[in-house]
């Protein structure tokens, strides 16, 4: 689906509040459901759009790494004695609305807690590939198993406490832990992408490096850097380039769900 340009004026002021807001560890979704309360009285029209011969391709592509998803994480709530609600996948070009308020595809692929849905912009994963050098079909299920990983994250209550916290903790205080949930997702992409290969031998050689530099591109540090010439540790809300990887790693080397928890890491 794609968005017209009705959000013009304030609606792109209010994007660009958002953009600023997250490098500054602030939930952009609370500046986006802000300005959709702003522009609730400006009603939202769609336009039809004709996907292109490669965004047909790519979202082929999306469906069946989030069907893939699906499969272990049924597997792993079975085992925790529970039932796994699967996420429904929104695929997007340019813009889109949310029940977490209105979105660019500057802003990345994301997941809304409130609706239970994965967005992902397929653009972004030209921006992988043209400007991150991460262009392998791994590092874009990497992207997408992590989103995935926040789905898992809020059916287990624990985005709830990161957020329920939030009144309680300095903004530097609830950036770690929004980095700590961050690099959790991080894990539970590498649990996804192990039991993948176990059960259908999806990875092949260099598939682990792929998503390690997917990782690596999207850190807060290297961001950071890139975008204003320094770097402020304090302000970081997703981990560094490092630590994405690191965790990562660990999900992959051992499968299991208990080893990402990230809230009890002494060191990350």
């Amino acid at each position: 689906m794609r968005m017209p340009g009705g959000f013009k004026g304030g609606g792109i002021g209010i994007i660009l509040v958002a953009l600023v807001a997250m490098y500054f560890g602030i939930d952009p979704s609370v500046i986006l459901n802000l300005g959709g309360q702003m522009e609730g009285n400006q009603p939202a029209t769609s336009t039809d759009y004709t996907p292109t011969p490669e965004e047909n391709l790519l979202a082929d592509f999306v469906a069946v790494v989030l069907a893939d998803t699906e499969d272990t994480w049924h597997q792993q709530f079975q085992q925790l004695g529970s039932g796994y609600t699967e996420p429904t996948l929104v695929l997007f070009s340019g813009s889109v609305q949310s029940a977490c308020g209105f979105a660019q595809a500057a802003m990345g692929p994301f997941y809304c807690p409130s609706d239970q849905k994965v967005y992902i912009d397929l653009g972004f994963y030209q921006d992988l590939k043209e400007k991150m050098n991460a262009p392998g079909d791994f590092a874009q299920a990497y992207v997408i198993a992590h989103e995935v990983g926040h789905h898992v994250q809020n059916l287990l209550g624990l985005s709830d406490k990161v957020h329920a916290a939030r009144s309680q903790l300095s903004e530097t205080e609830y950036n770690q832990m929004s980095v700590r949930l961050e690099l959790q997702a991080d894990c539970l992409a590498g649990v996804w992408a192990n039991h993948a290969d176990r059960s259908r031998q999806v990875v092949e050689p260099g598939d682990i490096d792929e998503a390690l530099n997917a990782a690596s591109q999207i850190g807060d540090d290297r961001l950071q850097q890139q975008s204003r010439g320094y770097v402020t540790p304090d302000s970081f809300t997703h981990g560094t380039s490092a630590q994405r990887a690191r965790w990562f790693r660990q999900g992959f080397a051992t499968g299991e769900f208990g080893s990402c928890d990230t809230f009890a890491a002494k060191q990350l």
